[in-house]
């Protein structure tokens, strides 16, 4: 008798996971390719910039310690970095504007223009 018992638990667990399964891996993969609020976006070219500026700090201080020439290369590797982070906010926009997010107002009216 408890052999049964166990088994139904089994399978009322089993079709639990399934269930589960099935109505997140739906909702996480749009929510986690397709769907982008303003917050995130701004945070994340936010960190792109710094993280080169930091990058390009570190590695200017850094020869210029190993040289002892003191802020020539730490003026110019943070100008490099801020470079390099401006490039990638940049390409991180371009990103996020060519992925479709629907269709867009004046796709309509080109339409019906041409006709």
């Amino acid at each position: 008798m408890p052999d049964t018992d166990d088994r139904s638990k089994l399978d009322q667990l089993e079709a639990r996971i399934a269930a589960a399964k099935s109505g997140s891996s739906g909702q996480g993969r749009a929510h986690g390719q397709e769907h982008y609020s303003a917050a995130q976006v701004g945070w994340r070219m936010v960190t792109e910039l710094v993280a080169g500026l930091l990058l390009g700090f570190g590695i200017g201080y850094g020869l210029d310690w190993l040289f002892g020439i003191q802020p020539v290369m730490m003026i110019l590797f943070t100008l490099l970095g801020f470079v390099a982070g401006m490039k990638t906010m940049l390409r991180s926009a371009e990103e996020l504007q060519e992925k479709p997010t629907g269709p867009r107002a004046g796709d309509d009216d080109e339409g019906k223009d041409g006709d």
